[in-house]
């Protein structure tokens, strides 16, 4: 075994009468008996009488970096062998991981994805919800949230039922700029919903960006609201089909938000609707309920 070797190295012929005169490792007297030195402690015994064997030589050279003294965590007799490449320490990596120990950073996450095509995006809201808010959770949608969300709120106008009679027996000087008007008023307060929104999630244990959140929140809010306020335009606000599209559209705007934060802020979806229930109470008493 190449243990308890004096410095001076014996020839080949002496290793083979050693080998065989000495089969457990200790090394043989001339006349074939294997002597053993015996110091305070024990040291230089063989390994099975619970000495400290001497140090093993790494296979390459030197010592073993990880065992001090050849031995593995097994017991003594073990020992350990590495290929190139898999030793703890190969490329840099340690024993626990290729990103540090216990306390080194975690894995990085991978990207969710590209930037989705405003026209993926909008027909991904409806058609692949839970997709598109994973791959656009750290994309801002600056652009089709405030352009979608202001011609939802020019439309808003038709939508209620004393609104639309006023705006029909206006001239065309007094009804722009009441339109416009409530257009920006509508942007305005979907990007305080979206706020509001984001820093509940934020303080619910959520890590995501505001931006992502801000502007999908708003897609939200006047996509989901559509269908009603299409039939609201024509057949007035106490239509009773419009009436169940309120409530209905309401429903699918909670389950979609609730979908948005979650996969946004990586909250468990119990944590993302408390996150969006203001904006949904609001959605309710300004927008739902005025035409009911």
């Amino acid at each position: 075994m190449g243990r308890g070797r004096d410095e001076q190295q014996p020839g080949p012929a002496w290793h083979g009468q050693q080998q065989a005169q000495a089969p457990y490792g200790g090394q043989g007297a001339p006349g074939g008996q294997p002597q053993w030195q015996q110091q305070g402690g024990g040291y230089d015994e063989p390994e099975y009488f619970g000495g400290q064997p001497h140090p093993q030589p790494h296979p390459q050279g030197g010592y073993d970096p990880y065992y001090g003294q050849g031995q593995a965590p097994g017991g003594a007799d073990q020992t350990r062998q590495f290929s190139i490449g898999e030793a703890p320490d190969a490329y840099g990596q340690d024993a626990y991981g290729p990103y540090g120990g216990e306390s080194g950073p975690a894995a990085p996450a991978p990207p969710p994805g590209p930037r989705l095509h405003w026209k993926d995006l909008l027909s991904g809201i409806v058609l692949r919800p839970s997709a598109t808010f994973w791959q656009m959770r750290d994309h801002q949608v600056w652009a089709p949230a405030l352009i979608v969300t202001f011609v939802y709120g020019l439309l808003a106008v038709f939508g209620f039922d004393k609104a639309r009679a006023d705006v029909l027996k206006a001239s065309l000087g007094q009804v722009l700029p009441a339109v416009l008007i409530t257009g920006v008023i509508m942007v305005i307060a979907g990007l305080i919903l979206g706020a509001v929104t984001h820093t509940l999630a934020r303080q619910l244990g959520g890590d995501g960006i505001w931006q992502p959140t801000v502007g999908l929140s708003m897609l939200i809010m006047s996509i989901t609201d559509a269908p009603r306020l299409l039939f609201a335009m024509f057949l007035g606000g106490d239509s009773t089909l419009v009436q169940v599209l309120g409530w209905a559209t309401w429903v699918a705007a909670g389950a979609l938000l609730t979908s948005m934060v979650s996969k946004s802020h990586d909250l468990p979806w119990p944590r993302a609707l408390g996150a969006s229930a203001i904006q949904l109470v609001a959605l309710l008493s300004l927008i739902k309920l005025g035409t009911l």
